[in-house]
């Protein structure tokens, strides 16, 4: 029995990759909006219904790692070396995002379709912040704070947003150094570095 359920489970997920990289290679080939989900269904060799049974919507079957991505925020946080911060283990986690995304041809390309297509570009923010309750657990659950803590959530979003700051300007090292700079130490009256007094409490991480 439990081998044939095994069979199931690898079929199932043997068809799943197969929609994800049908639709992938339609999208970079033609574009997103010139691709339906039937051509990616005749591609994959699989009926509509089946593809649906797989992926939700169109979008879905562009961000086919989505869990992955929440499992690796997450583990940037309960795995970061011992004395690291939790704001600087996550600047790190986003900086190594950027960097793969830069140096692999196929990300790049991967991100200007993203980047150009506006239903792609406003499902990759949702399907970000997702994340962010994933993540403002696991930054709970490290600092000892209750699973609801403001603050954690308050980390969690801040950092997700980040990400697309530091993606987009000219110096993503320094602008993650700026950003979570900000995220770890807060604001000052005077601005970041600029040495003023402190104008409100701080909206940094919780203490460790």
């Amino acid at each position: 029995m439990s081998e044939a359920v095994g069979r199931r489970e690898r079929k199932k997920a043997q068809t799943r990759q197969a929609l994800a990289d049908a639709a992938l290679r339609l999208f970079l080939e033609r574009g997103y909006d010139n691709v339906g989900v039937k051509d990616v269904a005749d591609a994959a060799d699989v009926a509509v219904t089946t593809l649906f049974k797989h992926f939700p919507s169109k979008e879905a079957l562009f961000f086919d790692l989505d869990a992955d991505h929440e499992a690796a925020l997450v583990a940037a946080v309960r795995d970061r070396a011992p004395g690291r911060s939790i704001p600087a283990a996550l600047r790190e986690h986003i900086l190594e995002w950027t960097g793969k995304v830069d140096e692999d041809e196929r990300a790049a390309a991967i991100t200007r379709l993203v980047e150009g297509t506006p239903a792609l570009r406003e499902y990759a923010r949702r399907m970000w912040l997702r994340h962010e309750t994933a993540l403002a657990h696991a930054i709970a659950e490290e600092a000892g704070a209750p699973a609801d803590d403001l603050t954690c959530a308050a980390l969690a979003r801040f950092a997700l947003e980040a990400a697309g700051l530091v993606r987009r300007h000219p110096d993503p090292r320094e602008a993650a150094r700026a950003v979570f700079d900000l995220l770890e130490q807060g604001w000052t009256a005077g601005g970041p570095g600029r040495g003023g007094a402190a104008e409100t409490a701080p909206v940094a991480a919780p203490q460790e």
